[in-house]
């Protein structure tokens, strides 16, 4: 199975439209609005360096043993060692730094696992849920590792220690008490294993249900629909070493520098080798400025390699007006030099829906989309003299381009630009989605998806025994829905902070507390344990970082990362606390109780010994061959992927031009399009300290970026203490308490940190054909704080 790929027609969701009401604030939804004292230093316009390295081991040194923290450091990333927990940027396949072959928040996200505070049920009867709910994100994560499972009774305060039976027993006994399986839902974090991911599907399939929604719902559904309907796989088409090999990478949408990045190494071998780098962004961003790569003594002393020729600083959303900017300037040069842009034997050869494509193009106006881009002509028409003559052109991108209504239209359109240049599917060339969490690309590979194909579902019925269920599941924002009109009554979350990382934050909550049970396999607290079901468990289980021992012996997982190389992950340390499980051992536990004798699966032979489970992805998904052989290989193995070779899984057989709209969404006078953002201390919903180093902000979270104008016009300050109010269908929405803080932004475009403003983000706004909530795109007003 792809990554995001669509079954046929498309993504059937269950239920109706979702309808939503004004409620009054749920106590503790939304992290507590109070300030923390806001610091404003520079702007950086250099990223990583010394500093990075001082704070990346201030954090090792402050949460972990020093013994720990060592053989932590020298084996993450490493081939045989195992895998950061955080983004899913690839390992080099040659040899990796022995130094260290991890980042900053790399190294942050270890700490956090690993450290050496662990809670169970003395800190639980010591703490209650409404005392907990004051608490800021940050408080509730650095409480330490949870060390056993814990039960919140109907009508209690205070969680209490159940052994692993009883907890197991109870979720089974909530399940089997619904009357169909779809009144449950089995939530997924991209964290999870390629191994614990594919027993959690195969359960929950059995069970009767695909409610299977994940953390691809919020992020790159948008990716995997668009690059399925123009390059047949929903997967990024580039390795690693074609970024070495590139002449122009286009860097759309995303900051590497505190989301990914260990990217900046490989774009520094770009420049090196003679590539440039056209960086669209609405934010100037530091790691994309300039890179001091730590691991160089001669770059530390040298200040470091600029990495960005030229920065387009686009509206939010303006995306498809530039690129449309560009390939019509591009069309214009073709005209008059005939065969010297265009890559015409690629287009005949290999691609259909030209003819459509041009059309459509030529009615646009250039001036008109530049205005419509918010980047000047000039510098334009500079970035299509910088692609004119290359063929060696990737294009990655990452959520400000999925997290728009037109999100699938964003990445056709940068397939399109793609497909003119004849720069996908050979050396140095392609497509690359960045995916923002270690194992989410795996997840869905192995089958965690509300939507399979009809091919996945034999291949279990085969193999298997069961009849899968064929109906489509709910996606994220379904079943949110789903949940709050009490049509689903149990939630499972495998891992994630569920509500702090989706939309509409009360409406969320709203939909969690009708729920019967809601259970999170978890290493660490947070806000999701304490908005809770009429009953709640909370299941500690094993990190990346923790040695795995079953009935054969110590285990290692597997994981795929964002260019479709599986390989190994295992851990090196002690596990805090000997109550704890792995997640694929949670999972059969909850199979058993659920599923009893009428189970066709022998669950415990499976997690006896992981190469089962291998053994058993290997018959079912493609691509598998000789999975328990080559994942012990150093570095793993590269899935099949069509595009890296041409060879497109599209009806035709062929890569597809597509026509896709500018948006034109006209804002009130007094309106503003917010999108949310990461701090550079927080990786999704973990916040790892209060401080945004890059852009210049410490100690603060609730801030609002704006231009300095737009503050000046609107008769604010620098400094004031604001509130953000949404309205959408007729459904007022409003965060309080923000302070705004003066930026580099376009006109008419803020800033603010998830999830601080996620209660702004409607959970039935979301894109055409991926249900991606637009968490880039919200229109809001700002008024003085009341």
């Amino acid at each position: 199975m792809e990554e995001n790929t669509p079954n046929g027609n498309g993504i059937e969701n269950k239920g109706h439209d979702i309808v939503v009401a004004s409620h009054a604030p749920t106590p503790g939804a939304q992290p507590p609005e109070r300030f923390t004292g806001l610091r404003l230093g520079a702007i950086k316009g250099k990223a990583a360096g010394i500093k990075g390295v001082t704070t990346a081991l201030g954090h090792a040194v402050k949460y972990m043993a020093p013994g720990q923290a060592v053989k932590t450091m020298f084996r993450l990333n490493q081939k045989g060692g195992f895998d950061c927990p955080g983004c899913a940027w690839p390992d080099p396949d040659d040899d990796r730094s022995k130094l260290g072959e991890y980042c900053e928040n790399g190294l942050k996200a270890i700490s956090e696992e690993a450290q050496k505070k662990t809670i169970g049920k003395d800190f639980f009867a010591s703490h209650s849920i409404p005392e907990m709910l004051e608490w800021t994100d940050y408080e509730i994560g650095k409480q330490g590792r949870l060390s056993e499972p814990m039960l919140l009774r109907q009508g209690q305060n205070h969680y209490e220690p159940i052994s692993w039976a009883e907890a197991f027993q109870l979720i089974g006994r909530k399940l089997n008490a619904l009357d169909n399986p779809d009144r449950a839902v089995f939530y997924t974090s991209g964290r999870a294993s390629n191994e614990a991911a594919f027993l959690y599907q195969l359960f929950v399939r059995e069970y009767g249900t695909n409610n299977l929604p994940d953390c691809s719902n919020m992020c790159h559904e948008s990716s995997g629909q668009g690059l399925s309907q123009t390059v047949g796989i929903g997967k990024g088409s580039v390795t690693l070493t074609d970024f070495y090999e590139a002449e122009v990478v286009m860097v759309i949408g995303q900051n590497p520098g505190t989301n990914h990045p260990r990217m900046l190494s490989a774009l520094e071998r770009c420049k090196e080798n003679g590539g440039q780098i056209i960086t669209v962004n609405p934010l100037p961003e530091a790691g994309l400025q300039n890179f001091i790569n730590p691991q160089r003594p001669g770059k530390i002393l040298s200040g470091g390699t600029k990495l960005t020729d030229l920065f387009l600083q686009v509206k939010i959303n303006g995306d498809v007006a530039l690129l449309k900017a560009i390939m019509l300037q591009l069309w214009h040069e073709e005209q008059q030099a005939p065969g010297t842009v265009f890559d015409w034997e690629f287009i005949q050869s290999k691609t259909t829906d030209y003819e459509a494509f041009i059309e459509d193009l030529k009615t646009h106006d250039f001036e008109t989309l530049v205005e419509a881009s918010g980047v000047p002509r000039a510098q334009i028409k500079q970035a299509t003299a910088m692609i004119r003559n290359k063929k060696k052109i990737i294009i990655c991108w990452a959520m400000g381009l999925t997290q728009h209504e037109n999100g699938v239209e964003n990445i056709r359109e940068v397939v399109n630009l793609l497909l003119l240049k004849g720069s996908i599917g050979k050396p140095g060339a392609g497509t690359c989605p960045v995916r923002g969490h270690s194992n989410v690309q795996g997840d869905r590979t192995v089958g965690i998806w509300e939507a399979p194909k009809p091919a996945f579902l034999d291949a279990l019925q085969a193999n298997f025994g069961f009849e899968p269920p064929r109906k489509h599941g709910y996606a994220v924002v379904d079943a949110i829905k789903a949940m709050y009109e009490e049509e689903a009554k149990v939630f499972f979350a495998l891992g994630g902070n569920f509500l702090s990382a989706t939309p509409d934050t009360e409406y969320t909550a709203k939909a969690l507390q009708r729920c019967d049970l809601t259970v999170h396999v978890s290493t660490k607290l947070n806000r999701s344990h304490l908005i809770h079901g009429k009953e709640a468990l909370i299941l500690p289980c094993l990190g990346r970082t923790d040695q795995d021992l079953q009935a054969s012996g110590q285990q290692f997982v597997s994981v795929e990362n964002s260019m479709g190389v599986v390989h190994s992950s295992q851990g090196v340390l002690a596990p805090p606390s000997p109550h704890l499980l792995s997640e694929p051992a949670i999972v059969a536990g909850v199979a058993q109780a659920t599923l009893g004798s009428r189970s066709k699966i022998d669950w415990a032979h499976l997690v006896s010994d992981y190469d089962n489970i291998r053994e058993a992805i290997e018959k079912t998904v493609p691509g598998f061959d000789d999975y328990n052989r080559r994942v012990r290989e150093p570095g793993g193995f590269y899935l099949p992927n069509g595009a890296r070779e041409q060879q497109f899984n599209t009806p035709s057989g062929k890569a597809v031009f597509t026509v896709n709209t500018v948006p034109d969404k006209a804002l009130r006078d007094e309106e503003y399009i917010m999108m949310t953002i990461r701090s550079h201390d927080q990786f999704n919903t973990t916040i790892y300290g209060l401080d945004d180093r890059y852009r210049g902000i410490y100690n603060e979270r609730r801030i609002v970026m704006m231009h300095p104008e737009d503050i000046k016009s609107a008769g604010l300050k620098a400094g004031q203490v604001v509130d953000l109010h949404g309205d959408y269908k007729g459904v007022h929405r409003v965060a309080r308490q923000f302070i705004v803080v003066a930026y580099d932004i376009p006109r008419r475009c803020i800033a603010t940190y998830f999830p601080e403003a996620n209660v702004l983000v409607p959970v039935d706004a979301y894109a055409k054909g991926s249900k991606t909530p637009l968490s880039k795109w919200v229109a809001v007003t700002i008024q003085p704080a009341s």
